[in-house]
């Protein structure tokens, strides 16, 4: 089971709805992996209990912004990531027919999934990829083709994302491969001193 929050009640709330795994991809960015996937669990619970693409997608742009900055706050920058959350909950609204899930149910195979992923505000090809890797490892959503769209993030037994953190170990393993990629980067970068 994907477990990035070491919150069972947050964690269950990603293995069971699409919409809050979706919200949490969108917010992993420059906040640990933990504050982004426990932060749907926070919205439902500020939403009065359910979280509603339509719903969302009606709310007034500041009353949204206002649910997210609230302390603690969903995420580092909380009204920006509130109107991405909202624009693809509006995607979601009227692409879907509010059914999140049909974002990647509907998708014949690997490249139609990636490019379902890439249409929504806010996913690189980077995120979608490792979102295509996350359905695939996690919830058994494999349609022909997601391995090669995913690349290294879809690889068995690598340590790579989000898509890799089945329990607080591979959490950890996951913390460190990104510490070892961002420092091979750094010296990279760097010119020989």
């Amino acid at each position: 089971m994907l477990s990035p929050t070491g919150n069972p009640e947050a964690d269950g709330l990603l293995s069971s709805d699409p919409l809050a795994l979706l919200i949490g991809m969108i917010l992993d960015q420059q906040v640990p992996f933990e504050r982004a996937f426990s932060a749907p669990s926070d919205l439902r619970d500020r939403l009065g209990g359910q979280l509603d693409p339509a719903a969302i997608a009606a709310m007034p742009p500041d009353e949204l912004a206002e649910v997210f900055a609230a302390r603690p706050a969903l995420h580092r920058f909380p009204r920006s990531m509130a109107g991405r959350v909202q624009q693809v909950c509006a995607v979601i609204a009227s692409t879907y027919g509010g059914d999140t899930a049909a974002i990647w149910t509907s998708a014949a195979d690997g490249k139609e999934l990636l490019a379902n992923l890439r249409s929504l505000p806010g996913f690189g090809d980077q995120k979608a990829r490792i979102f295509v890797a996350l359905l695939g490892k996690q919830f058994g959503v494999r349609p022909p083709g997601w391995e090669a769209v995913a690349g290294p993030y879809g690889e068995p037994g690598t340590f790579r994302s989000v898509a890799d953190i089945d329990s607080p170990e591979a959490l950890q393993k996951v913390r460190q491969f990104k510490r070892q990629a961002k420092a091979e980067a750094r010296a990279k970068a760097s010119p020989p001193g």
